[in-house]
This record gives C-alpha cells, sequence and structure tokens, in this order.
C-alpha cells in the first residue's frame, strides 16, 4: 500500500514519539547513580553567576547512551565540601520563600501547580528524604568529604517556607537570569531580608507561569539555581519554571508517577542542592562539578514518598554515606 508524503509525516511523526517513550523508560530504568552528567554548572548569561542546571530527561539519556555516567560509588564520585561562601557553605537552618512571579499567574494555573508547590515545600521540614542533606556541613576544611560531627550540619527541622503572589504586572515573557535574579533581590526586600545574614539560610524560588517560561526550558533543562549579589547580601535563589509545560521531558508520568510528578521531582532537586551549596559551586560538589541532586536525577528510585502525611513523587538523593561510605542514591537518610 502506498502511503504517499502524508502517510510518511505520520510514520516519521509516530516513530518521534516512540524514540520519546523509549528514552523516558530507558532513564527511568537506569541504575542508581548512572544519570547525573547532563545536569550541573553551566554559564546561561553573559555576566552573571554560573547556574547548576537540573538535565532534562532527554540529556541525561544522552550522557548515559554517550558512555558519560556516573560511577555508582567511591572515588570522585563522592561530594566534598568546597570551603563555602563569606563562611556559607550549607544552609543551617533553611529558609524556602516562594514567588510566584507575574499577572501570568492570575487564573492562569491549569495543572494547579502553585498548591502542588505549597503543599510540597510545607511538608518537607523533618522529613527522612530531606534529611539526606544534614551529612554534609560548613565550617570544615575545604576537601572534606565526611563532617564526622566537625562543623556546623546542613538543616531539615524546622523549616521554614512562605509564600508571595507577585501579581501586579507581567514578568517577562521569557525571563533571563538577571531579570529572575532581581526578582529573587525584590523578594528578599518583601519579606524584610535586608541584611547578609538574614539571607545566610534563605533560598528564594521564582516560579514563572505556564507559557512564560526562561529560554531553555524542556531542552537544555527543568530548572537551575544560582545567587546574586545584592545590597541585602548574597542571595541563593532558583529558577522554577511551569514544569508541566515540558511534559515528559520534565517528569510527566516518569517511572509511571503521573503526570504532575515533574513538579515535585524537579522542586525537591532544586531544594536540596541549595541546601548543601547555596552558593554555587562553594559548597558541596563531586569532581565534576555535580551536586546531591544531579548525581541521581532521573533515576529508576525515583518514587513516592510520604512527607507530612501526604504523598509526592520525589528523586533519590546522593549520599556519601551510603554502601559503607562508598556513596549511593538514597531515598531517606
Amino acid at each position: 500500500m502506498k502511503t504517499g508524503k502524508s502517510g510518511s509525516l505520520r510514520t516519521m511523526l509516530l516513530a518521534s514519539s516512540l524514540g520519546l517513550a523509549s528514552l523516558v523508560l530507558a532513564v527511568g530504568t537506569a541504575a542508581a547513580g548512572d544519570v547525573g552528567l547532563a545536569g550541573g554548572p553551566r554559564h546561561l548569561e553573559a555576566g552573571q553567576p554560573v547556574a547548576m542546571v537540573h538535565a532534562t530527561v532527554e540529556a541525561a539519556q544522552r550522557a548515559l547512551a554517550q558512555g558519560k555516567s556516573r560511577p555508582s560509588s567511591g572515588g570522585s564520585s563522592s561530594l566534598s565540601y568546597h570551603g563555602g561562601s563569606g563562611g556559607v557553605g550549607v544552609q543551617t537552618a533553611p529558609a524556602i520563600y516562594v514567588v510566584f512571579w507575574g499577572s501570568q499567574w492570575n487564573n492562569n494555573d491549569p495543572s494547579h501547580e502553585a498548591a502542588t508547590l505549597e503543599s510540597f515545600y510545607a511538608a518537607l521540614s523533618g522529613s527522612n528524604w530531606s534529611a539526606t542533606d544534614t551529612q554534609y556541613c560548613e565550617g570544615v576544611a575545604s576537601g572534606t568529604i565526611f563532617c564526622n560531627g566537625q562543623g556546623t550540619a546542613a538543616g531539615n527541622s524546622p523549616m521554614y517556607v512562605s509564600f508571595w503572589y507577585d501579581h501586579q504586572s507581567l514578568a517577562p515573557t521569557h525571563p533571563k537570569q538577571s531579570q529572575i535574579a532581581a526578582e529573587a533581590v525584590k523578594a528578599a526586600g518583601h519579606f524584610g531580608n535586608t541584611s547578609a545574614s538574614a539571607n545566610a539560610n534563605v533560598q528564594y524560588v521564582i516560579a514563572t507561569a505556564t507559557g512564560n517560561n526562561s529560554s531553555g526550558f524542556g531542552t537544555q533543562y527543568c530548572a537551575w539555581h544560582s545567587s546574586t549579589s545584592s545590597a541585602y547580601g548574597n542571595l541563593s535563589y532558583t529558577n522554577l519554571p511551569y514544569i508541566t509545560d515540558a511534559g515528559a521531558n520534565c517528569g510527566a508520568n516518569f517511572n509511571n508517577l503521573g503526570a504532575d510528578a515533574g513538579i515535585t521531582i524537579v522542586a525537591g532537586h532544586e531544594m536540596a542542592e541549595s541546601v548543601t551549596d547555596p552558593f554555587p559551586s562553594t559548597g558541596w560538589t563531586d569532581s565534576k562539578g555535580s551536586e546531591i541532586g544531579d548525581k541521581c536525577a532521573w533515576n529508576s528510585a525515583t518514587a513516592d514518598e510520604t512527607l507530612g502525611g501526604s504523598v509526592f513523587p520525589v528523586q533519590p538523593l546522593w549520599s556519601n554515606a551510603d554502601n559503607g561510605g562508598a556513596g549511593g542514591c538514597v531515598m531517606s537518610y
């Protein structure tokens, strides 16, 4: 039977769809510690500090296919301390301030991401999942791998969370890193965090509305975190796009966890990294620049976890202490 041009096009589209499905399946069944190379430090805008990028599913799969997987344990795979910035190397009493930026959010949240994020961040405090952060510390020598009770550990409980709907005006259509950084500075002023000491344990999550994400979202990254200098001291902040806009490439139906799974998988990844490396890359990274979340991103162990009495999909995090100190990806600590 002849298909003609339209039939050929349908065949190409089907092949493309099947390819994406196979890609998601392949990453979803990868062994612990295999994926993470595609995430890590990247310069996104001239004159701006390095951003720590959360790889897309496709980028992670490409790295795996090219044989660039992380070693599952030992040696250069361990996270080590890099001295901190201004005495801050981890967040010892984490506070999360979430900004839903721009009037584009008004009556425009088809996947109910704002409500999901509010519930998720509120449930993190004291959880066994986020406790993995607490094995990392500050106030120790650069190069440290195991804190062993030395220094001051990253915090987990209580974790302060607050939200701001900055809806009075339009956010930039596709905001650049410098514009997202400026919104983080604005948020610091709004929340009254007007000194370096007030911001030492704070991360600002700048969430953009559907269709209003920064360029590169869904193709180059799912989210990223960085820092910016300001009159209020150095600020740690995250660019959190409208995750479901990217579909399967940022976690929709990953490991059969549901169409909205990527929302909390990605948000949790960025939260954990901001606690252990608030001012990239001066906190805890491995020898190639990957952080606690990058090393276990889009891992087959990603699953639903009960946090604060509710269930959310989250990825495993890297623990130096796992496997008798050889390290590995874990869901609790």
